[in-house]
């Protein structure tokens, strides 16, 4: 399970045996209904919306509760139990529990556990489990599955009564409850070569040979591919036998490298130059020249038998092409590539839009649940901290951006998937442009460490503040808009003053980010002079505040009646363009929207109302 349990606790009667579990699983927090769990980690009011959102997260969930309160949360969502993450239900004295979904992902091994802690009864469904003590289609760790699709007619074969022919060796499956017979139709073929399988046939592979890879930079992905390809079959191995491909860490970022882990659908380990000369006595190809240039004996062979451990021995010496070198290590045991080496790293930045779940986006919760490490600023993490329950947060102040996303790359760079969070999107006045600032600014200019530089890098969007505040509202950004930061910061005023007069006379609607704060008071009101030289004090102008959470409220005013006092750092300001209505609908409410020609332009009609801190309305015409 990479994500962290969630024991769902919905009355004081499941606590007890909730709160026993949890020390069992020291990253296990519990979330309990508000009113009636007051001392879980995280509160929720609504039961079924909670449990879809953590099921959507791919947290495992252990609910004290009767199971049908989990299926009906859940029924509307399933698509895919290839993907679901493990759903248990528990009765609240701990005597039942069921797994209800993700048996094969983990439920099922983790029902049996909660039995024997709790001492209660795992009430294993599973065909293939209860009857013959086994899971086809999901061998165990350290073995694949050579065709997969063909586990379910087999498994069907075998629930009917039919024999079996086990062909080599693997102790779990010997110690199944399986009908053997040397003349079955039926076999299961555990091998390290590359052997056909079948409907009547499932191959399975001990993982135990490491690839080791070196290559030059810049090298063709398919000269590298070509090559083990060709090492791969020479020798007889499997491609399901490969547990990893391991190379240099220099090489973490190399197309080539990344591209084949893929192509093999492996891990792709890393290893210091530190570790790699560690390997040297047991080199079949030491070279000095390769040491002159990244500080070890040899990459292929050397990160081979780093990864394979150390009773491997090479089965395949250093073979190379004109940009490429490939070795292939064998190990005794299946190999565990997380145990081996390091990952590439891993960085999101992810823009968790204004603060409501439903305004984030499925991508940016999938990467907050996968992340071990989260980095922001304390307010934004306290918005997502049901998300992040088990996972190791790095809190930093307002104002510490650029220490903030140097921590976030270093920490990655060690090989941890990092999420960096950034309210809205972390692209539009956020942390999105100082990664890769960081990420192309030399080390002694104030960059980051090579290691950092070679992480991957996802940036996942986020509804920004502006998005927010018009779709509250209605469409005020329904035609040509931009968006101007007036901090000054970073980007000085004279800079900022050129960009408020030609977004003036373009007549185009502006999203105001960053209008005021406690030591500047004064732009927003110069902002509002310029514009009142190119377009009428009617024009409308929104004010959101705290938009898609609970504190939120939103206000529209005119141009000439904006006022400083009534915007924070937490408004966000929309004045529109010459052409944007405010409209009074029969039932009080107002909506603003800017017109795209679609109709004949209406001119606006002359201000009739009195008071200057209402905007120029029109009543909806039915």
């Amino acid at each position: 399970m990479d994500a962290s349990p969630i024991l769902l606790v919905l009355n004081q009667a499941g606590l007890d045996v909730a709160e026993e579990v949890a020390k069992r699983f020291s990253t296990a927090r519990i979330h309990g209904l508000a009113g009636r769990v007051p001392s879980a980690d995280t509160q929720f009011n609504e039961t079924l919306e909670h449990i879809r959102l953590l099921f959507k997260a791919g947290h495992p969930i252990i609910g004290f509760c009767a199971s049908g309160i989990l299926i009906r949360a859940l029924a509307p969502i399933l698509d895919d139990k290839h993907n679901e993450p493990p759903v248990i239900a528990v009765s609240e004295d701990g005597a039942s529990i069921v797994p209800l979904l993700g048996g094969h992902r983990g439920a099922n091994e983790l029902a049996w556990v909660l039995s024997k802690a709790l001492g209660g009864h795992a009430a294993i469904t599973t065909a293939g489990d209860t009857k013959l003590g086994i899971a086809l289609d999901v061998p165990p760790k350290g073995w694949r599955l050579a065709n997969p699709e063909d586990a379910k007619p087999v498994m069907a074969e075998l629930l009917s009564g039919a024999a079996v022919r086990v062909e080599g060796s693997a102790d779990w499956i010997s110690e199944a409850k399986l009908d053997h017979s040397d003349t079955a139709a039926i076999a299961l073929v555990a091998t390290e070569k590359p052997v056909e399988g079948g409907p009547t046939q499932l191959v399975y592979h001990p993982q135990k040979y490491a690839v080791g890879v070196g290559c030059a930079r810049h090298c063709d992905p398919q000269e590298l591919i070509d090559l083990v390809e060709v090492q791969l079959a020479e020798a007889g191995i499997a491609r399901g036998a490969v547990a990893c491909v391991a190379t240099i860490d220099l090489k973490a970022d190399e197309r080539a490298m990344n591209l084949l882990a893929e192509h093999l659908n492996v891990p792709l380990r890393l290893f210091s130059a530190v570790e790699l000369q560690r390997e040297t006595p047991r080199l079949k190809n030491p070279s000095n020249v390769v040491f002159a240039e990244v500080g070890c004996h040899g990459v292929s062979e050397g990160a081979a038998l780093a990864a394979s451990g150390a009773f491997s021995s090479l089965t395949i010496e250093k073979q190379k092409t004109e940009n490429a070198t490939c070795a292939i290590a064998r190990s005794p045991q299946p190999i565990d590539p997380e145990a081996v080496g390091r990952a590439r790293g891993h960085l999101s930045v992810i823009g968790i839009g204004p603060g409501k779940d439903d305004w984030r986006t499925p991508e940016a919760t999938k990467l907050l649940s996968e992340a071990s490490d989260v980095v922001g600023y304390s307010l934004y993490l306290d918005i997502v901290e049901k998300h992040i329950t088990g996972k190791t947060h790095h809190n930093f102040p307002l104002g510490a951006e650029e220490d903030r996303v140097r921590f976030a790359l270093e920490e990655a760079g060690k090989g941890k998937n990092v999420a960096l969070i950034s309210s809205g999107d972390a692209g539009i006045y956020a942390m999105g442009a100082l990664v890769y600032e960081l990420l192309h600014r030399n080390e002694e200019f104030g960059g980051v460490s090579d290691a950092a530089k070679r992480v991957s890098v996802t940036n996942a969007p986020g509804i920004t503040a502006l998005q927010a505040c018009s779709a509250r509202i209605g469409a005020p950004i329904g035609h040509d808009f931009c968006a101007i930061s007036l901090s000054d910061l970073l980007t000085p005023w004279e800079a900022i003053e050129k960009r408020l007069n030609a977004a003036a006379e373009g007549d185009f609607v502006i999203a105001f980010y960053n209008p005021v704060s406690k030591r500047r008071r004064t732009q927003l009101a110069a902002a509002r002079e310029i514009l009142l030289q190119h377009r009428p004090g009617t024009t409308p102008v929104v004010l959101g505040v705290n938009l898609g959470r609970p504190e939120e409220t939103l206000r529209v005013t005119t141009l000439e009646a904006l006022t400083v006092d009534e915007v924070d750092m937490l408004t966000t300001v929309l004045v529109g363009s010459s052409n944007s209505r405010a409209i009074m609908k029969g039932d009080g409410n107002i909506f603003v929207y800017t017109p795209r020609g679609y109709a004949k332009r209406i001119d606006a009609p002359k201000a009739e109302s009195a008071e200057p801190a209402t905007p120029e309305l029109e009543e909806e015409t039915s």
